[in-house]
């Protein structure tokens, strides 16, 4: 059904794209008294263009009594018609048509991918009855029902862990880089990755209750009340008619010149009004292209021009949402070479595992040192760590509890050296060898290099940046601390950030929010203007936005925000030029200095230079 509206969609702009070619066409032919038809050229852009004007003006007062622009059109194309002045009414019709199909280009809404967050959803479950397990529907599954939850399944409904311990990716939900440790008495959330350790779950929100259920709802409603900006010439339209109306009867009853008041109402036209805001944003969405936002919604330049208030998601948009290693500190010696022979031993174990934080050690090491060694023995221990020999040596990499489970003690001084990593938002993985502490490695998000800079630059625009994360309290007051950002929220799940957006809001103030994850959906969707990362980000988050960065260069957000600003100005410029150009030609009207085809004409020039001035936008950089 969705790739038929599209299809149907697309077919409609295509038929008008060739309507307006051919009536450019046929006024060529009428300006140069080109007549092969037993009727003036200019009735083709009549009907073509005209007529759709006609109709949707007819429809609208009817129905909902609604006066807009089209309303002043229609009027003057009729008495245009009724007065023998066809190029003139066609030539009216023409460039309304073509400012409706710019307006329509720069509005036309990408729809949401909801569908796709649903298909998230666990289809099935394992529950287990007097001790035998049963696939059932993950419909079925009910109140207090026990659970098995396998590696690499996806958790079917909220509840805690009854037995086992595991490490479980909460991205979906909290958008953290890193699997948490989850062992007996945690809680778990539907939608949710089991990453390695199997475990026995107790079920306690089943349905529409769980966890992603209650997402896809946020990102359903979450924009129900975004105001949509309505077009300058539409918004004043009722007394612009009113207006011309009165104009053209005074003008008619005080002079007897019929003529004199068609041409009236054919300057009154709001023509370069209508095209004034749509090209102008055309321009700026091919401007924004060029440094690699893809605009999908038409309006939200206009809205990002009024953001008092950024609010980052950190993994994946402030920082890569890779983890690296951050520090590694050996026990048995200080020198560079105790600690290489350290980080060595841990890259050599960690090399067979599939943990984020085990690749990450891997990595780091292989980039600055090269190739580490070959590992034997390797067992994966989920909720705890690893263990495996390297050259005879039994090496255990992973939390404080394993190295408790092995009999290895941790003293409180050595606790202290590791906490101080952990209180900058880092995490710490505890190696020992032979049955002995060894040391620690600690690893934390890398920040984008130029995070700073693209902060620092957004508060000189007078905007305030806010950070709002899933992570723990340390890590987002360590990022924001690193960032300069004086306001964040840590452990945020997608209800959170979508509460922060709407207090915001009800505050007056208008919120434009950057995100990567499914979790920020809700908050994309809900925020004034929402920003998606395009190249880490899921589909989902893309879907919700109003742009998207396609390149992840957060560093051309600054851009982003002054051209937004710089196409109000060149809007306000051209309505002020469209306005002053009206009162010139209705005196001149009035005065008998213009008729409706050199009135129609001088509309004409006027849609041009506001259409030379938005093409300005196309090159413009601070």
């Amino acid at each position: 059904m969705k790739k038929l509206e599209e299809l149907l969609e697309w077919g409609g702009m295509k038929r008008d794209v060739i309507f307006l070619l051919v009536s450019a066409v046929s006024l060529l032919g009428s300006i140069f008294h080109f007549s092969p038809l037993p009727f003036d050229l200019a009735w083709v852009a009549i009907v073509l263009c005209g007529a759709p004007i006609i109709l949707e003006a007819i429809i609208g007062l009817v129905t909902a009594f609604d006066i807009k622009a089209d309303v002043l059109v229609s009027i003057a194309l009729i008495a245009s018609v009724m007065i023998g002045e066809d190029f003139a009414a066609g030539e009216v019709a023409f460039i309304m048509q073509l400012g409706g199909l710019l307006e329509g280009l720069t509005v036309r809404r990408t729809r949401a991918g909801i569908e796709k967050l649903v298909h998230l959803t666990p289809r099935s479950a394992r529950r287990l009855t007097d001790g035998r397990e049963e696939i059932i529907q993950a419909e079925a599954v009910m109140r207090g029902d026990v659970l098995r939850v396998l590696p690499g399944e996806t958790i079917p409904v909220d509840g805690h862990i009854c037995s086992g311990h595991t490490s479980v990716d909460q991205s979906v939900m909290t958008g953290e880089s890193l699997p948490v440790d989850k062992e007996e008495g945690d809680e778990v959330m539907s939608g949710t990755v089991n990453r390695f350790g199997s475990f026995d779950m107790i079920a306690d929100k089943v349905g529409e209750d769980s966890s992603l259920q209650r997402m896809v709802r946020l990102v359903q409603s979450a924009d129900a009340g975004k105001a949509k900006i309505v077009g300058f010439a539409d918004r004043f339209a009722t007394w612009v008619v009113v207006i011309a109306l009165a104009a053209a009867v005074i003008t008619g009853f005080a002079t007897g010149d019929l003529i004199r008041a068609v041409t009236i109402l054919v300057v009154f036209c709001p023509c370069a009004l209508v095209l004034a805001t749509p090209t102008a944003v055309m321009a700026a969405i091919g401007n924004a292209a060029r440094y690699g936002f893809l605009v999908r919604e038409g309006d939200a330049l206009e809205r990002l021009a009024d953001v008092c208030q950024i609010t980052f998601d950190k993994t994946g948009t402030l920082t890569y949402g890779r983890p690296g290693v951050k520090a590694v500190r050996s026990f048995d010696g200080e020198t560079e070479a105790d600690t290489h022979t350290l980080y060595w031993y841990a890259a050599s174990a960690e090399k067979r595992s599939e943990h984020p934080l085990g690749k990450a050690i891997v990595r780091c090491y292989e980039e600055s040192w090269g190739q580490a060694g070959e590992a034997e023995d390797f067992q994966m221990l989920p909720g705890r760590g690893i263990s495996a020999s390297v050259e005879g040596h039994k090496i255990l990499a992973g939390n404080v509890e394993l190295l408790q489970d092995h009999n290895i003690e941790v003293k409180e001084e050595r606790l202290r050296e590791g906490g101080h990593f952990l209180d900058e938002g880092s995490t710490v993985i505890w190696l020992a060898a032979d049955g002995r502490l060894a040391g620690f490695i600690a690893l934390e998000d890398t920040v984008r290099e130029t995070a700073a800079g693209t902060i620092a630059q957004i508060k000189e625009l007078g905007i305030a940046p806010v950070l709002l994360t899933g992570d723990h309290e340390n890590a987002a007051r360590h990022i924001a601390g690193e960032l300069g950002i004086e306001v964040y929220r840590a452990g945020c799940l997608p209800e959170d950030k979508l509460r922060f957006i709407g207090e915001g809001e009800e505050q007056g103030q208008k919120i434009c929010m950057i995100g990567d994850g499914i979790n920020d959906a809700p908050a994309l969707k809900k925020a004034y203007v929402g920003i998606a990362m395009g190249g880490v980000g899921s589909d989902i988050a893309v879907d919700a936005a109003d742009i998207v960065l396609v390149n992840d260069e957060i560093r051309r957000l600054p851009h982003l925000l002054r051209l937004s600003r710089r196409m109000m100005a060149t809007i306000r410029r051209n309505l002020t030029f469209s306005m002053t150009l009206n009162v010139i030609a209705i005196i001149l009207a009035v005065m008998d200095v213009l008729n409706p085809v050199t009135g129609a004409l001088v509309h004409n020039a006027g849609s041009v230079l506001v259409i030379v001035s938005s093409a300005l936008l196309l090159r413009w950089k601070n």
